[in-house]
């Protein structure tokens, strides 16, 4: 692990703009989480705020709060915010001073690279501690073209695409890797953004960072790397965006890259509007379902839903009926054992 770690999402934890922070507090190899800092939400348990068991992380309402309070001193900060545009807000800037005045190592997910502002980066540099910027991406003469070696890859590679941005494509892939290990089914997880990094996954790339050219390379090299490395039975590959969404259009390099055998398709059923557009209808599910098959010759095997808005207690009818709908597995991996999801995977092997 790198260290014990705050997570800043002043404002946002539990909502689609704190997803960072919301994945970090369900799951990190990289980190001891100590706590989140949200005033909104202090005194509550972070696990308890996005509706499950106690975790027994604490929210703060500042970061003084915090530092006053929990034995283990943090070493890192964690910008836990992602905003459209990736811009860090004054108020947070704030906290940031405070944490490297404080001797911590900051970690953002930024679009805009913290390590560039020249009175953080003197600042980091006065208390000998690091702004680590992780959609930085590599130089460039390190960086992959597409070469065909993906057709090589033994591995049953499988994509976790979604009809929206912010639906849980990563915690579904995240899910369904620890799933099929338990299952004696070797997978291995190939992370495309700033949280799965943060997270610790072993393979992977920043994906809407890279220069265009060379992001079907990147997608893989990452793989190839993981098959030849740990000859999984199964590649896991998270999705970015969406293929339709007008801001976010994602998935096109994982399916023409990575060649997935099948794709689950993350969906959020209560949307009406693509994350961040209120006046941009979401396509509907068999409109990506299609696609998927006609355009790239893949095929959605399952469906995973992020029931959010929906009660508890309709969560199984809802599954059920988005099952008879598409006449494929589907299950909600976040309140349901995901093993429809592992058995449609088991079945391509």
């Amino acid at each position: 692990m790198d260290g014990v770690a705050l997570i800043l999402s002043e404002g946002v934890f539990g909502t689609g703009d704190g997803k960072t922070a919301n994945g970090l507090v369900r799951h990190t190899d990289r980190y001891q989480i100590a706590g989140v800092l949200d005033s909104r939400l202090a005194g509550r348990d972070a696990g308890e705020v996005l509706g499950g068991d106690r975790c027994e992380i604490p929210i703060f309402a500042s970061f003084g709060d915090a530092i006053a309070t929990l034995a283990d001193r943090p070493t890192h900060l964690i910008i836990g915010l992602a905003p459209e545009g990736g811009r860090l807000p004054d108020a947070y800037r704030k906290v940031v001073i405070e944490a490297l005045r404080a001797g911590m190592n900051v970690d953002s997910g930024l679009h805009e690279f913290l390590s560039d502002d020249p009175e953080l980066s003197k600042l980091a540099e006065e208390h000998g501690v690091v702004i680590r910027d992780v959609r930085r991406t590599p130089p460039r003469d390190q960086l992959h073209f597409f070469s065909g070696a993906i057709n090589d890859v033994k591995a049953t590679r499988i994509a976790v695409l979604g009809t929206d941005c912010c639906c849980g494509k990563r915690t579904t892939s995240t899910l369904l890797a620890e799933a099929l290990n338990r299952s004696k089914t070797s997978a291995v997880l190939i992370g495309t953004g700033q949280t799965s990094w943060m997270q610790g996954a072993r393979y992977g790339l920043l994906l809407d960072s890279l220069i265009n050219d060379f992001v079907a390379g990147e997608i893989e090299h990452a793989v190839v790397k993981a098959d030849r490395e740990e000859s999984p039975d199964v590649i896991i590959v998270e999705g970015q965006g969406a293929l339709t969404h007008p801001a976010a259009p994602g998935g096109f390099e994982i399916l023409t890259s990575a060649r997935p055998h099948g794709v689950i398709l993350q969906h959020a059923p209560i949307r009406e509007t693509y994350d961040g557009y209120p006046n941009e209808p979401i396509a509907p599910p068999e409109i990506h379902i299609q696609a998927i098959k006609s355009v790239f010759g893949s095929r959605v095997i399952a469906m995973a839903l992020n029931c959010e808005g929906i009660e508890p207690a309709k969560i199984p009818d809802k599954v059920a009926e988005f099952e008879q709908r598409y006449e494929i597995p589907c299950c909600d991996p976040l309140t349901q054992d995901p093993q429809r999801l592992v058995d449609a995977v088991r079945s391509l092997l």
